[in-house]
């Protein structure tokens, strides 16, 4: 009948000291919760639950929406109560169900796919897996026999650590159960000596009846959880590290990948070259045969191919191809650039186009505003766009020359052709191909 996938996410996680709930603390820019539910589905999970707490379940669906369902784990009873929960949305729907914490955002799909490999070939009622000790705090240690079936895993909470002779091996708190033999199971889990639950115990409680209890391996930072803020920046440190991995294979140069922080949902085209103490963040895209930073910032936007960013920041804004910025500007949320266009230094732009060709070399700002192609706005232009109480937007139109330290007071429009001198404060639309000088500006001479 296939495979259902769990993400037990009830937990209160008291340790992260946070008013938002664990499974929402970010790793590499994206939810916790995400990473195990993307996991379950590329695994062929027909259907995921996520195990919620009430104190939590509206926070968790505004980041999944509709694309899981939810159990409510009413009482917090441990991890086999929240299993539990999930029985009247589950049971008989699936000969498999794989479970996985919603803390768990290291485990890869390579380890998930041997899980599930060891499981079919043994015909394992349970199959856990397993890491070298890490050294990490919280971790049960798994009791394995000489023929590789796993007699019970010891608790923390039960057995002050992992300790003992030898190198032990971990439970990675991943599970593949058989569901046939699961929600009875449940119902016989023994209570623990701190009065919870644990879905551990089923190992237990399986080898006694002579089910089948195997382990698969995985890679030891697979193990790791976050309980506190100590432990979510040694996983991000981790994810940061295969994220830089995985671009250097596909074709991205850095100079120092230490001081490059990629988040997991940017992407970057091959052949760009990312510069030190550079940050991609949220869902931003480069293309091909850029060069980005040093020293630069780029959020939730789109840079396309042959684009420079030097020393700048970008949110929320859009780069078109052979298009470079910097260094020291700043392209707000609205800001778009067109092929070709140039914007040198000390230059803010927030929810403005500038169309193709279109040049500010130096220090200025525009908001609001349509540049049109191939202006030249010259050091110290200022669009006027707010006056104290809503916004205006301005308009300069094809071949314009807006001169040194012009006001285009808003709103505003300069016609296509048209020069405005130095220092002129445009109060007025200015008509194609005509001067505008003086403060406030006046209309001379129609261009030649």
């Amino acid at each position: 009948m296939g495979l259902v996938g769990v993400v037990m996410a009830a937990g209160e996680g008291r340790r992260m000291r946070s008013r938002i709930p664990k499974p929402l603390h970010r790793v590499c820019g994206r939810e916790m919760v995400r990473y195990p539910v993307e996991l379950l589905k590329a695994a062929g999970a027909s259907r995921v639950v996520v195990v919620v707490s009430p104190g939590n379940k509206d926070a968790v669906r505004a980041v999944l929406g509709d694309s899981v369902q939810y159990a409510v784990q009413r009482r917090p009873d441990g991890t086999a109560g929240a299993l539990a929960c999930c029985a009247a949305l589950l049971k008989g729907v699936a000969d498999r169900a794989l479970v996985i914490g919603g803390d768990s955002p290291l485990v890869s799909a390579e380890s998930a796919a041997r899980l599930l490999e060891v499981h079919r070939a043994q015909s394992a009622q349970m199959t856990v897996l397993t890491a070298p000790d890490v050294g990490a705090e919280g971790l049960g240690r798994v009791l394995a026999g000489d023929d590789g079936r796993i007699r019970g895993i010891v608790e923390t909470a039960d057995a002050g650590g992992i300790g003992g002779d030898g190198a032990a091996t971990v439970n990675a708190g991943v599970y593949c159960f058989d569901g046939g033999w699961l929600w009875g199971a449940l119902e016989r889990a023994p209570v623990s000596a701190s009065g919870e639950l644990y879905l551990t115990a089923l190992a237990a409680l399986g080898a006694g009846e002579g089910a089948g209890v195997f382990a698969a391996a995985a890679d030891p930072a697979e193990a790791f959880g976050v309980n506190d803020r100590r432990q979510l920046a040694m996983v991000e440190e981790v994810m940061r590290h295969r994220i830089r991995e995985r671009w250097l294979l596909e074709g991205v140069t850095m100079m120092d990948p230490a001081s490059v922080y990629i988040e997991a949902d940017a992407v970057v085209g091959m052949d760009t070259v990312i510069l030190p103490n550079t940050m991609l963040l949220g869902r931003t895209s480069v293309g091909e045969n850029c060069e980005i930073g040093p020293n630069t910032v780029i959020r939730d936007s789109a840079v396309g191919s042959n684009c420079r960013v030097t020393a700048s920041a970008l949110e929320g804004a859009v780069m078109e191809s052979h298009t470079d910025i910097g260094p020291f500007s700043h392209l707000r949320p609205g800001a778009y650039l067109e092929s070709g266009v140039h914007i040198g230094n000390y230059v803010e732009v927030k929810e403005s186009r500038f169309k193709a060709g279109a040049v500010m070399g130096h220090f200025g700002y525009a908001g609001d505003a349509t540049i049109g192609e191939r202006v030249n706005v010259g050091a110290g232009m200022v669009t006027c766009n707010y006056d104290g109480k809503d916004k205006h937007p301005t308009v300069v139109g094809d071949d314009a020359f807006i001169g040194c330290d012009t006001m285009l007071v808003a709103p505003v429009t300069v016609g296509a052709g048209s020069v405005t001198g130095a220092g002129a404060v445009v109060t007025k639309d200015v008509p194609p191909a005509r001067l505008a000088v003086g403060v406030p500006a006046s209309i001379k001479r129609e261009l030649a």
